[in-house]
């Protein structure tokens, strides 16, 4: 079984750091398309979900809820459903009900790799007065690191794991290969050099930063730069303080057992807006978030195979992943029940008789809204 061991003092000496370091797709929203529909058995309402991320809080309701209610109670980073977070003082009605975030597609003449797909697509509506503003665009849950791998079927359910997916030892939100790209978590991350997005630029002059959740818990933003062009454009943010060179490197010694992988998840965007800047609607697309990063371990061959002797790492993950689902079920119940109690009439039933001569002329009066 393969286990980890991090190299020793001499041998980071000899080799150089460019050795070690990966490129990785961090999260790629072309692959975030609705594939399956989530309805109740008896019901026609058909929700669009991602089959691949889709999550199941239903295990963290209470039995008061009924089954219809239950098979409703799935979510993905289908990305219909990623979310605007206004600051405080920009949350105003409108500003709340028209920010949004949609799949847009590109046109299949566009001349850029992706052209035929969807990617991210951003209405935010800043305040039109002279104050600074930003706005976060997050997914609808936080992106769990240790949600174990397994497939969902058509009604978004997800099976029991196989072997394969077992032995492959990637969870759910990872790439499914070195080559391919990852849903929002990427393991084995020690030092960030270099963070790249790919997004359509439409000369706003609004600061975009990348929003970053790391092992400890901790969120850290880094600003990729600023929106004011036109196109396509990859945005890269450069960290300052990396060293290249391995012998002026503080070289730290860790355990070599047990140790969790260290990783990184995609925690949002967040668009900035300085208030002598012009407000209103922002409108932005992003295609995709990469990273370069030095490797945190390396994998090799052991003669003793510790984890299945003492099962350290396994249960410490266990623990964190159920806390992650427990805080996650919960958020996500309390959201369907406030839905669940909002009105969906769109108009009053009417306590007239529709054809009767006596009715007013229907263009005769015009409602007011009550102030």
């Amino acid at each position: 079984m393969k286990k980890t061991f991090v190299l020793s003092v001499a041998g980071m000496m000899l080799l150089g750091a460019s050795v070690f370091a990966k490129e990785s797709t961090l999260i790629d929203f072309t692959t975030l398309d609705a594939d399956i529909t989530i309805k109740a058995q008896d019901s026609d309402v058909e929700i669009p979900e991602n089959s691949r991320t889709i999550m199941d809080y239903g295990v963290a309701a209470g039995a008061t809820f009924d089954q219809d209610q239950r098979d409703l109670m799935k979510t993905s980073l289908y990305l219909g459903d990623w979310e605007i977070v206004l600051n405080s003082s920009a949350q105003t009605v409108g500003a709340l009900a028209n920010s949004q975030v949609v799949p847009a597609p590109v046109r299949e003449s566009a001349k850029v790799p992706f052209a035929g797909k969807n990617v991210m697509g951003v209405r935010i509506v800043f305040p039109s007065g002279a104050y600074n503003a930003n706005a976060k665009i997050v997914p609808p849950f936080e992106i769990p690191a240790y949600e174990p791998l397994s497939t969902a079927d058509a009604n978004g359910n997800r099976q029991p794991q196989t072997d394969e997916e077992k032995a492959s030892g990637r969870t759910l939100f990872e790439a499914d290969s070195d080559d391919s790209p990852a849903y929002g978590v990427v393991k084995n991350v020690g030092t960030i050099k270099s963070i790249a997005v790919t997004t359509l630029g439409m000369n706003f002059p609004h600061g975009l930063y990348v929003l970053l959740g790391d092992t400890d818990g901790v969120t850290r933003r880094y600003f990729m730069g600023y929106l004011g062009f036109d196109g396509w454009k990859t945005l890269t943010w450069n960290n300052p303080d990396y060293i290249s060179e391995v012998r002026t490197r503080e070289i730290r010694i860790y355990p070599i057992y047990p140790r969790g992988l260290p990783f990184v998840k995609f925690a949002g965007f967040q668009i900035t807006r300085d208030a002598s800047h012009v407000g209103d609607d922002f409108i932005g697309y992003f295609k995709d978030v990469k990273i370069i990063y030095d490797k945190a371990e390396l994998t090799s061959e052991r003669d003793i195979a510790d984890e299945d002797l003492w099962g350290i790492v396994t249960k410490k993950e266990s623990a964190r992943q159920n806390f992650e689902m427990s805080r996650f079920g919960n958020k996500q119940v309390n959201r369907y029940l406030e839905k669940s109690k909002m009105a969906t009439e769109a108009s009053f039933s009417s306590s007239l008789d529709e054809n009767s001569t006596s009715n007013a002329q229907s263009n005769g009066g015009q409602a007011a809204d009550a102030k």
